[in-house]
């Protein structure tokens, strides 16, 4: 089934988006540092075929408007909690893939009640290793295991954004605690971790469940960081079964 594309508002700025509309409740991506919703599209595919399924491209990022500065984890997530009123999507499940983990954990604390539920895929960023040399270098270990299809998708996502917003995302998911918001998050939350991410270690994943008072954690054998984008069928499962005992 083809995807949807629309152009909706969020705090007075244009978000694009996408959607594959299934017959089950409504699940909402978040993208990571950097890039779009474009490595989340196979993964929208496979989870529309059970449920509303949806990726935005967050302010500044893909094809939505850019703002003058770039926007902290902060208003990114009042920008997706605007964008979800202004969409009439009661209570969805959140999806963040990575940095997007961020955003949908912040906007969860911060905004009560307009999740329902939350997936974590590779949350970031590691506390015990939080600097920007060990985070380049998580990432060149994990960038051999992940696919080489996504080299042009993430060359597209950063001409798109340009090299002060790509550098100001990554500052802002280094900056972010997200350790100490995690547990004030109330809804239930599956955390999952590939197998062979270089990222997410497998001390952070637990580490992440644990502080999480409604926490669960999968971790999908033989996979990188980009799980979305390696196992959309995989995981799209994984969510359904997630959301039919978290509803």
């Amino acid at each position: 089934m083809p995807l949807e594309s629309l152009v909706r508002t969020a705090l007075g700025m244009k978000v694009a988006v996408w959607r594959s509309q299934g017959p089950g409740p409504p699940v909402v991506c978040v993208h990571g540092a950097g890039v779009s919703s474009r490595e989340l599209l196979p993964f929208v595919r496979e989870m529309g075929v059970t449920h509303d399924a949806w990726s935005l491209d967050l302010p500044g990022f893909g094809r939505s408007e850019k703002p003058r500065a770039p926007l902290t984890v902060t208003g990114l997530a009042d920008a997706v909690a605007d964008w979800l009123a202004a969409s009439e999507l009661r209570r969805p499940c959140l999806l963040g893939g990575s940095f997007g983990c961020q955003v949908a954990v912040d906007l969860a604390v911060r905004h009560p009640g307009a999740a329902g539920a939350l997936v974590l895929v590779g949350p970031t960023v590691d506390a015990r290793a939080r600097s920007a040399v060990r985070l380049v270098g998580q990432w060149l270990r994990n960038s051999v295991r992940e696919s080489p299809r996504m080299m042009p998708l993430n060359v597209a996502d950063y001409l798109d954004a340009g090299p002060r917003r790509v550098l100001a995302s990554f500052g802002a998911s280094m900056r972010d605690r997200i350790e100490d918001k995690l547990p004030h998050v109330t809804v239930p939350v599956l955390v999952v971790r590939g197998g062979a991410d270089r990222m997410v270690s497998q001390a952070w994943a637990e580490e992440v469940t644990r502080l999480l008072p409604r926490g669960r954690l999968v971790v999908m054998e033989g996979l990188p960081h980009m799980v979305p984008y390696r196992d959309p069928r995989g995981l799209a499962r994984e969510v359904a079964a997630f959301l039919e005992r978290a509803w």
